[in-house]
């Protein structure tokens, strides 16, 4: 009897989807089926090692991508109901849901506003107005850009000549810190603010982080290449008690470089879980 998760697979497909527990890192090139073992050794946990849907963090890098995964899923494995308990979804996503409970623990309220990119554009334009500083001396937007290279670095105001030399660091340093009284005041949150809070969260409260470490048995990351030091962070904190995870990547296909992707995470997978297969 054919079987759909198992079947129309190459022994090294086949040795990913059903390897043990423990840390799993597949490098393959573009159009080798990366993805497809991945989908597949997710529906193999929950049809064959009978983890429970909400056991298993699956982060991936936008929404058509997880979406195309969880429909995946939902094929291989059956059940309508899967598709809503699958938390296969955008780092963002996961950490939204994780900080919509959590919140409280950060000062924050449950029910936080999240800030876009036009949204942060306007605080940002809003505190440099309330500062005196005037658009021909910094630009909006590039004070934006700032803002959002320093937060995916896990970077504080104080700390923002770690990302650029220029005869503006204080300005920038001094926007960004009200930047940040303005948003928090308005009970919000930015885009970048939700992966690097969870991280927060997670290191100022192990009791917060070991409850989700048993709730998430199984890490998965897609496109791994593609992820920044905050994602790294998380997903290394999420691990670290039970060391079930498992990436897939291609270190010769970096998109993100611009939202802070390191290659060098993908290479130094094995610096942190030394027992990967």
């Amino acid at each position: 009897m054919p079987d759909p998760i198992l079947d129309n697979l190459n022994p090294e497909q086949l040795e990913a989807v059903t390897a043990p527990d423990g840390p799993l890192l597949i490098v393959a090139g573009a159009g080798s089926g990366k993805t497809r073992v991945i989908t597949r050794r997710i529906a193999y946990l929950l049809r064959d090692r009978h983890y429970q849907p909400w056991q298993i963090f699956a982060a991936t890098f936008t929404n058509k991508a997880a979406e195309e995964m969880k429909n995946r899923v939902v094929q291989l494995v059956g059940g309508g109901q899967l598709a809503h308990e699958l938390p296969i979804a955008t780092f963002h996503s996961l950490c939204a849901r994780i900080l919509r409970r959590e919140a409280p623990a950060l000062g924050l309220p449950n029910n936080f506003i999240i800030c876009d990119e036009r949204d942060q554009l306007s605080a940002v334009k809003h505190v440099m107005r309330e500062l005196g500083i005037k658009d021909t001396e910094v630009k909006p937007s590039y004070a934006q850009e700032i803002i959002n290279r320093c937060k995916l670095n896990m970077l504080e105001p104080e700390e923002v000549g770690q990302v650029i030399e220029s005869r503006h660091e204080q300005t920038l340093a001094a926007i960004y810190e009200a930047y940040q009284k303005y948003i928090r005041a308005s009970h919000a949150l930015d885009f970048e603010d939700l992966i690097w809070m969870t991280v927060r969260l997670f290191q100022e409260h192990p009791e917060i982080l070991e409850r989700y470490q048993q709730r998430y048995r199984q890490v998965l990351v897609d496109e791994y290449q593609d992820i920044n030091a905050t994602q790294f962070l998380l997903v290394r904190l999420l691990a670290a008690g039970h060391h079930n995870i498992a990436v897939v990547g291609d270190e010769d296909q970096t998109i993100y470089s611009w939202r802070g992707a390191d290659i060098a995470h993908l290479l130094e997978f094995e610096k942190y879980f030394p027992e990967r297969r």
